[in-house]
């Protein structure tokens, strides 16, 4: 993980030295291993290092082509072997990932970002056309925010700097809000009207008149289908990809940390991990782990089944009490500048103590278990399933598996029914009749009828052209995920690249291809992935049947901070800029206080929200007058491939 940012101004005037000096210390706690900038008169790019790699150690920034294109570089390159030997007249000197993208955009142009398989993020400047690239990865895992104006456009990685150093007021995205309640906010979204990200799966191209126009590279393919004959094919085609992509994400110099909660999924990355080591072998010299455990949780029994994956491993590793979450004192206000809603200052002790283990031992990758749970069917819901048979008009199956879902799920098979069927609603309907698209209470009526919050809550609408209720569902979940992703703060207190084996691309694109029943079967939650890693994984934490789920510590929390929320929420800037109804709050925020209950997440949200606007309005950069829909309009926000 790299750090890049830059500035061109399309008047033609020279970048000023001074502003280049201070974008590159902006980024520079982000990039801690050197850097460098890069001066074409009117544009500039600054880039700063963080090596997790042996080839990113002999990479020198900006990459210059032969052509004269200049890029920067923020990524690591997954399929280098496939790729060196198709660009190995260009790269036979230099080797490293930065070359080979160069070499790749040299010789297929913007054709290339679909080929170019990992973790990344780039910007590209193509002096002669004067034409300024940015492109991020499928899943929006890297980012690159920009910040277009009429007579210039700024960008980075972080988007802090875009906001501080600009000397400019922003105003609030409404629409960014609405997401924020509803799941995740849109991926090219930013809570700032004025700025933008690059999407996940899509360039952006700036001209040198201002236009800016967004294209997508990477889609999913409606017609792709996997199918074998037995179980044991998609068996052993599934432990195939996630043993690649595990082994993908151990190529560092470094010691590598893996969390490990006890859960299925990152169990199973750790002990694949080890079988890699064991047998295979691995650029990283060792695997650690770290494990949080909360006594205090109702079922919380993570701490029995993490130490089981340790007594396989030989190996303790370390533990993070996380019950101070709701017990220690901790101020609810953001103790530092963040540029996007969603951090507790009650967060800052488990953070401090993350950071000193990873600086004191080495760590610069860590292994995360998201998205196991959201694409290897983690969610026992048969509806999608039981709506493909309904489009199929398979009826004698439909019976067969509503009778065995009803066993399993414990109501009546008619109630299953008529789920099934609402998942074939248009979407538009489905905002008035299912209970997903129910928007709070405490939510100002005008915003959500505004930002059409209804719509949100029932989840991505884009669908590829596709047909199938499961299929449509797995494209519902990339879309969320990569949402998710484009907005995952990177954590500051001790630098980490954190890498998502369960995201890896070529393993989410075999997931979306196969048959949804390989994934979930009556009463075999992540079927295929028990089945898969059965000589892999210690079987306690097969046969798993629950997760420890953190229900308890948000609300302890806040009832420590009970006598603060008052006094914030008697005049909440979220209540007057027309967000929240605030007597509506309070009284579900009291209700519960006393066990009643209410979706607590939201509930935490609006909390964060409410202090993170103070803090925002307390250092004068944004304006609560309205805006015009945008201050500068891009020329295109979305072009097909």
């Amino acid at each position: 993980m790299s750090a890049q940012a830059g500035v061109w101004n399309f008047d033609g005037k020279p970048v000023d030295e001074s502003f280049l000096a201070k974008l590159s210390l902006a980024i520079e706690p982000y990039g801690p291993d050197g850097g460098s900038a890069y001066t074409d008169g009117s544009l500039a790019l600054v880039y700063r290092a963080f090596h997790t790699t042996l080839e990113s150690r002999l990479e020198r920034q900006p990459q210059f082509s032969p052509q004269g294109a200049v890029i920067t570089w923020d990524g690591r390159l997954d399929n280098r072997d496939e790729l060196i030997p198709l660009l190995w007249d260009a790269i036979a000197a230099d080797q490293t990932d930065a070359a080979i993208v160069g070499a790749a955009f040299e010789r297929w142009g913007t054709d290339c970002f679909r080929r170019l398989i990992g973790d990344w993020a780039l910007s590209i400047w193509r002096p002669l056309e004067r034409e300024l690239l940015f492109a991020c990865d499928y899943m929006a895992i890297r980012h690159i925010f920009y910040y277009p104006r009429k007579d210039r456009i700024w960008w980075s990685t972080d988007l802090s700097p875009l906001l501080l150093l600009s000397g400019d007021e922003f105003h609030i995205e409404d629409d960014y809000i609405a997401g924020y309640f509803a799941h995740d906010p849109d991926a090219h979204l930013t809570p700032y009207r004025e700025v933008c990200e690059v999407p996940p799966g899509q360039f952006v191209r700036v001209r040198n008149n201002g236009t800016v126009s967004v294209h997508r590279y990477w889609s999913i393919n409606p017609k792709s289908q996997i199918r074998y004959k037995t179980d044991a094919e998609y068996e052993e085609h599934f432990r195939q990809l996630f043993r690649r992509a595990v082994s993908r994400r151990l190529r560092t110099d470094t010691p590598v940390l893996a969390e490990l909660s006890g859960g299925l999924d990152s169990s199973s990355i750790v002990c694949m991990a080890d079988d890699i080591l064991a047998n295979e072998g691995a650029q990283t010299p060792r695997l650690d782990t770290l494990s949080y455990y909360d006594k205090t949780e109702p079922n919380g029994d993570d701490w029995m089944y993490f130490r089981k994956v340790e007594e396989k491993r030989g190996r303790i590793g370390s533990h993070i009490d996380a019950s101070s979450l709701g017990t220690s004192p901790a101020s609810l206000e953001y103790s530092q500048f963040s540029a996007l809603p969603g951090y507790f200052g009650a967060g800052r002790q488990l953070e401090a103590q993350r950071a000193s283990l990873v600086r004191a031992n080495g760590y610069r990758v860590v292994l995360s278990g998201i998205g196991g749970d959201e694409f290897t069917g983690g969610i026992p819901d048969p509806r999608s399933q039981l709506a493909d048979l309904i489009v199929r008009f398979k009826l004698v199956k439909l019976a067969k598996q509503l009778v065995a879902w009803s066993i399993v799920k414990r109501r009546p098979w008619i109630q299953l029914l008529c789920q099934a069927s609402t998942d074939l609603l248009p979407i538009s309907l489905g905002q008035y009749l299912l209970k997903e698209a129910e928007v709070e209470r405490w939510i100002e009526k005008d915003f959500a009828k505004r930002t059409k919050l209804g719509l949100r809550l029932l989840g991505p609408r884009e669908t590829f052209g596709v047909r199938l209720p499961t299929r449509r569902s797995c494209i519902s979940g990339v879309i969320a995920m990569s949402k998710k992703m484009a907005k995952w703060n990177v954590p500051t207190l001790a630098l980490e690249e954190i890498r998502y084996p369960y995201l890896d691309q070529n393993l989410i694109e075999m997931i979306i291809s196969i048959p949804a029943s390989q994934l979930l079967r009556p009463g075999e939650r992540r079927s295929l992935m028990r089945r898969s890693l059965a000589d892999i994984v210690p079987q306690e934490i097969l046969g798993r049947r629950t997760k420890q789920f953190g229900a308890r510590t948000p609300v302890v929390a806040l009832d420590r901070s009970w006598e603060a929320l008052q006094t914030s929420f008697e005049s909440p800037l979220s209540s007057r800029l027309g967000y929240i109804n605030q007597a509506q709050f309070l009284e579900v925020l009291n209700a519960t206080r006393n066990g009643k209950e209410h979706h607590i997440v939201r509930l935490v949200r609006a909390i964060s929200l409410e202090f993170w606007l103070r803090d925002l309005f307390a250092r004068r950069l944004v304006n609560a007058a309205p805006a015009p829909r945008a201050s500068f309009v891009p020329e295109s926000l979305h072009v097909g491939a």
